[in-house]
C-alpha cells in the first residue's frame, strides 16, 4: 500500500509540470494495459489547475486511454497463451504484480463475454471496474475489434469528459465529491443504462 502511495504521489505531481498534458497521456495510455493508478487522479489535479482547458485534457485523456486499450488488447491477443492454451509468463506477471488483476476476477470476465460482449467492455470503462483487466481479456477471448474500439470509445469518452464539466461548471469545491462518490455515480449511471436496455430488449 505504501508503494501505491507513493506512486499516487507521483502521478499527482505532474500537474504542477508544464509536461501535465504528456503525462495524462502517458498515464491514460498505460492504465488501460497495466498501470494501477487511474488518470482520473491527474485529469482531475490538471482541470483544477485550468479548468479553460478541462475539455482538452479530457480529449487527451480518451485518447491516451483508447490508444493503450488497444495495447491490453494486443497483449491478450498475441501474449496471453500459448498455443495448448496455457498461461505465458506475461499472464503470470500480471496475476502475481497488478492490483486488482487477480486470476478469480480474470476467471469471472471470461463468462461474462459470450453474452454480453459490448457491455462488459462499456461497463469498465466507465465504472470503477479496472479497465485493464477488460481490455486484456477482450483480446484473449478474441473479442470483435469494431465492437471494443466502440465500447471503448464511449464509455472512455463519456468518463473523462463527465469530470471535465464537472470541474469546468462547478470548480474547485466540486473535487471533494468526486473523490469521495464519482465511482459509486458512474457505476450507478453504468447500472441504470445497461438496466434499461437489457429492459428493452426483454419487453419487445
Amino acid at each position: 500500500m505504501n508503494i501505491l502511495k507513493k506512486t499516487y504521489d507521483w502521478v499527482l505531481s505532474w500537474s504542477e509540470s508544464r509536461w501535465g498534458a504528456l503525462a495524462l497521456f502517458l498515464l491514460a495510455f498505460a492504465e488501460s494495459s497495466f498501470f494501477p493508478i487511474p488518470p482520473d487522479v491527474l485529469l482531475i489535479a490538471l482541470c483544477l489547475g485550468c479548468a479553460a482547458k478541462a475539455f482538452r485534457y479530457a480529449l487527451i485523456c480518451t485518447t491516451g486511454s483508447l490508444l493503450g486499450a488497444v495495447a491490453g488488447y494486443a497483449i491478450g491477443y498475441f501474449l496471453w497463451q500459448t498455443p495448448s492454451g496455457e498461461f505465458t509468463a506475461v499472464a503470470d506477471f500480471f496475476f502475481r504484480v497488478i492490483p486488482g488483476f487477480t486470476i478469480e476476477e480474470y476467471e469471472k470476465i471470461s463468462h461474462l463475454y459470450n453474452e454480453y460482449n459490448f457491455w462488459v467492455v462499456f461497463t469498465a470503462g466507465f465504472s470503477p471496474i479496472p479497465y485493464k483487466l477488460i481490455t486484456i481479456t477482450a483480446g484473449v477471448f478474441r473479442l470483435d475489434v469494431p465492437i471494443f474500439l466502440l465500447a471503448s470509445i464511449i464509455s472512455r469518452g463519456l468518463r473523462f469528459a463527465l469530470i471535465a464539466w464537472m470541474i469546468w461548471k462547478f470548480g474547485a469545491p466540486i473535487k471533494t465529491f468526486i473523490d469521495k462518490y464519482f465511482n459509486w455515480l458512474a457505476l450507478a449511471f453504468t447500472v441504470l443504462l445497461v438496466g434499461g436496455f437489457i429492459a428493452i430488449k426483454y419487453a419487445v
